[in-house]
């Protein structure tokens, strides 16, 4: 029988690192949302509460429930670090994004970063019914580059995005995947120390990927640091260094880009597969590994 071909690990481009550049302490995220579901009832008892538990589901009362979406997270990034983000939907990652960007504040805990963190949504300084040139030049300035400073920067973000001559049509035009591509070329172009990316870079192809992954390494060579946020595991695996792995609010693992997606794209694969006891035991073992 012939050997087994070792699979090659594939990850992002390892750069020097420096100092810690953000510091997520004891994290913790609560929302209150209303919910018709009986499940979230608190412990009724007694005919009358019954009753008054139905004549309320009848007159269109809706219950607050309490939804955790962080618990005490916490983790240090150093400069350099490219990180993803794993996890179901629902699982908190975007709500950890926009702590760290400081959009959110936290129940409790808190966030050290030595810059302010950009999250990847220039989206609000940009006009649909403007072309995408007139809205690299809004959005670069938005994000703080001089007049000079932003039409040196056009052809890079042209360039960056891949879009070709669709940055002459207006916006409201584009698809989905060509307007986080140029979002996401405008960002860059900031040399931002600390970029913050939610699924932005899972719509395009793979001359793209290597495009954008070589502008965020030149970006963390310039001591900054990155977060990426994708449902694709494989994009974190391909374009990462590290990643963590959030289930429910909070961290299952930790460690290197290849070994975390690889252990989650397994469990992803038995969830999907029906196979729950498998699953569990997988999870079992990478938390258990992680707290030994």
């Amino acid at each position: 029988m012939p050997e087994a071909k070792q699979e090659e690990k594939i990850t992002g481009i390892e750069v020097p690192l420096g100092d810690t550049s953000v510091s997520v302490r004891d994290v913790r995220v609560r929302y209150k949302v209303q919910s018709t579901s009986n499940r979230h009832n608190h412990r009724r008892s007694g005919r009358f509460d019954n009753l008054s538990s139905r004549v309320a589901d009848l007159m269109g009362y809706k219950r607050k429930v309490v939804v955790r979406a962080l618990r005490d997270v916490s983790f240090d990034v150093r400069s350099g670090e490219a990180v993803g983000l794993v996890g179901l939907n629902g699982s908190g990652k975007s709500t950890l994004l926009r702590v760290i960007a400081g959009l959110e504040t936290p129940a409790s805990g808190e966030v050290l970063a030595t810059h302010q963190p950009v999250l990847l949504g220039v989206s609000a300084a940009l006009e649909p019914s403007l072309s995408g040139i007139q809205n690299v030049r809004l959005g670069c300035l938005a994000m703080g580059l001089t007049p000079a400073e932003t039409e040196a920067a056009i052809p890079d973000v042209i360039e960056l995005s891949g879009i070709g001559d669709a940055v002459y049509l207006p916006m409201e035009t584009y698809s989905s995947g060509m307007n986080s591509r140029l979002r996401f070329a405008i960002a860059t172009a900031a040399h931002p120390e600390i970029l913050l990316i939610d699924e932005a870079l899972a719509t395009g192809d793979a001359a793209f990927k290597a495009r954008s992954e070589e502008a965020m390494a030149d970006l963390r060579r310039d001591a900054g640091t990155m977060f990426l946020v994708s449902h694709a595991a494989q994009t974190i695996e391909e374009m990462c260094t590290r990643a963590i792995w959030i289930h429910k609010g909070r961290v299952i693992a930790d460690g290197t880009a290849y070994d975390t997606a690889r252990d989650y794209r397994q469990w992803a694969w038995h969830l999907a597969q029906g196979k729950q006891r498998q699953a569990d035991e997988l999870m079992a073992t990478i938390v258990a590994d992680r707290l030994s």
